[in-house]
């Protein structure tokens, strides 16, 4: 009977713990499709030779294209500079497989950079500085370097970089296996954001919905980010001609601070901004990012 009476309340127990687990995930995926609503709201879309594009335009002065990191999109991207719509237009497409943008066929890097340069006769736009943050670096890389008549400067945004020295192997999967790609299991996952890459799990939120992301996440893992060890030859920081500026933080867990630091010192015309700390989202740094972005623009006008 004792047995008995300590089963039933293991199960109450559990099925407590689950229901609780349940409402927090439906609050939380909830809350999340509100925020991206809002910018589904915002967006457009073009036809260009690599499929459709889906973007945000806003604000005024100085054209910015954001590259956005893995799980990102449009959202992510415009999020980086929402609140400097009086001193740039942001443009903030989706790159291939993300939200409202296409996943061409046998897609590369050099393909998304020849789509950012689409993307700007569209909408009319002779020359913009490029912004890129996290696996965004691959493709504002390679932009800056095949189309620098088209870049008037590249912003490395705790951007991920190709290494100092040729790799010995080429990397494997960098990014999250596709059965991990949905709301659920991020979730379950989001505890391990401090831990494993200093970022709160609050971030969980400005990745989901997964739903329109997964293609381009895949892509990102199998593609992208190792491309730069890949292509090794083809990410030469030494040949860039556009100006570079560089914020990064030190304790970044993602993107290493030494090679973006290393990177500086070859890049022919770079300003390095380190920050101290603030991890892969350099949080509370707002008002250096801030000055830094604007003498930035401001030295290349």
């Amino acid at each position: 009977m004792k047995k008995k009476r300590m089963l039933i309340i293991l199960c109450a127990v559990l099925l407590t713990g689950l229901a609780i687990l349940m409402f927090s995930y439906v609050r939380v995926t909830r809350e999340a499709k509100e925020r991206f609503a809002a910018y589904e709201q915002k967006a457009e879309s073009v036809m260009t030779s690599f499929g459709k594009i889906a973007y945000i335009d806003e604000g005024q002065g100085e054209p910015v294209v954001i590259s956005h990191g893995i799980c990102g999109g449009y959202d992510q991207g415009f999020d980086v500079l929402k609140g400097r719509t009086d001193l740039f237009r942001i443009i903030a497409p989706s790159r291939f497989g993300y939200p409202g943008s296409d996943l061409p066929e046998n897609a590369t890097v050099d393909m998304q950079a020849d789509a950012f340069t689409e993307l700007l006769d569209k909408l009319e736009i002779e020359k913009a500085y490029v912004l890129a943050t996290s696996a965004g670096g691959s493709a504002a890389i390679r932009f800056a370097l095949l189309h620098p008549e088209r870049c008037k400067g590249l912003i490395l945004y705790c951007s991920g970089y190709p290494e100092i020295k040729k790799p010995d192997k080429k990397p494997g999967l960098s990014g999250p296996p596709a059965f991990l790609c949905n709301d659920f299991c991020m979730y379950l996952f989001s505890p391990l954001f401090k831990p494993l890459m200093g970022m709160d799990g609050d971030a969980l939120k400005l990745i989901l919905p997964m739903e329109g992301r997964k293609a381009g996440i895949v892509f990102d893992g199998e593609v992208t980010n190792r491309d730069k060890a890949v292509r090794y030859e083809e990410y030469d920081m030494s040949k860039l001609s556009v100006p570079v500026l560089i914020l990064h933080a030190r304790d970044d867990k993602l993107a290493s601070f030494e090679t973006a630091e290393a990177c500086s010192r070859i890049i022919p015309r770079c300003t390095f901004v380190p920050l101290d700390d603030g991890g892969h989202m350099m949080k509370g740094h707002e008002e250096e990012i801030r000055k830094a972005l604007e003498a930035f623009v401001q030295e290349g006008t």
